[in-house]
């Protein structure tokens, strides 16, 4: 029986290409976003590929919207075994110059919707008696960062939910683990000038910055690895920090 990849954010970066890599080891692979337009181009791409594909429009950082999302994915594909919680937004500038809606966003978006659709799979895990979660984390969420205040805080709130989650569930045979993303070539950093852009990257000692296939292939080999595997941050970060 082929297993199902449920992947939010997936329209662009980091999940298109892990919707895409799942897709080509025959995995059946629900999608969702905000973005309408770039989810159905990866759904079609999916499709392409000659794999089954459900994609939703879903505000991952709005419960409602998970469980329909859920209960859509559920119905079509019958159970959810590989959750990646892969949704969050950045925000950059002064603290003391953020709005509490601008808080209370990007904290729905990247904190609230992991709870939500972990809430959501768990059940459907234990029953099978396995199954992997993968959050996509940031460095950031380990060192902290100036100006990103609240995207640091989202992150690191992902990554000790990450390890406690992975004690909870370790024996039902469910790992979880997170993915620590360093400076990636997505439009998340489209926001720097290429001249700042150049300065980041040479303080990267890997001289780069990681592609968003590298972050799939990690996710992928997660799932399909070691299911002793479990709590752990792992760093794809070139070496930054």
């Amino acid at each position: 029986m082929k297993k199902t990849v449920l992947i939010t954010g997936a329209s662009r970066g980091i999940g298109r290409s892990m919707a895409l890599l799942y897709a080509k080891h025959n995995y059946n692979v629900v999608i969702c976003s905000r973005h309408i337009d770039t989810l159905q181009n990866t759904a079609r791409e999916i499709n392409e590929l000659g794999a089954e594909c459900l994609a939703v429009a879903a505000d991952a950082g709005r419960h409602e919207d998970v469980v329909k999302l859920f209960d859509d994915a559920v119905s079509r594909f019958g159970s959810i075994d590989v959750l990646i919680n892969n949704a969050g937004i950045s925000h950059i500038g002064l603290l003391q110059d953020m709005s509490i809606d601008e808080w209370n966003n990007i904290i729905s978006i990247n904190l609230t919707s992991v709870f939500s659709c972990c809430k959501l799979a768990i059940p459907y895990m234990l029953r099978a008696g396995h199954g992997s979660i993968i959050n996509i984390s940031s460095v950031w969420g380990v060192a902290g960062a100036s100006c990103e205040v609240a995207y640091s805080a989202t992150k690191g709130g992902i990554n000790a939910f990450t390890k406690a989650l992975a004690k909870e569930l370790a024996p039902s045979g469910i790992n979880v683990n997170a993915i620590a993303c360093g400076v990636m070539d997505t439009e998340m950093n489209s926001c720097f000038t290429d001249e700042e852009m150049q300065n980041i990257i040479e303080e990267i000692p890997a001289g780069r910055m990681g592609s968003p296939d590298e972050a799939a292939a990690l996710a992928l080999s997660l799932s399909e690895g070691s299911s002793y595997l479990t709590g752990q941050i792992i760093v794809l970060d070139g070496g930054y920090i």
